[in-house]
């Protein structure tokens, strides 16, 4: 039996980054998602905020918070392809309680 869990991932993203390509990433963990027989619930988008300290020498960040069901596989897939994207500043998955 294979374990599907709910996820939420906060995505940070560099401002500086277009909007296609912002959206362009959002809809590449969606399609990975639902490729596997996951489910993304809601994308919901925060806008540019102030870090707290900079990262990657950026003061401000996007911020994109994203609730999703997947199997722990998936969600390895998800954060793998999130690690190596340049525009991404930072990203942080949770389990959330069933």
């Amino acid at each position: 039996m294979i374990a599907i869990n709910k996820y939420e991932l906060m995505l940070i993203v560099n401002p500086n980054a277009d909007d296609e390509r912002q959206k362009e990433i959002v809809e590449r963990l969606r399609a990975t998602v639902e490729k596997d027989k996951g489910n993304v619930a809601g994308v919901d988008e925060w806008g540019k905020k102030k870090l707290a300290y900079e990262i990657k020498k950026e003061p401000e960040g996007v911020y994109t918070v994203i609730t999703f069901t997947a199997t722990p596989a998936t969600l390895a897939e998800v954060e793998r392809v999130l690690g190596i994207t340049d525009e991404v500043l930072r990203f942080m998955t949770t389990r959330q309680k069933s």
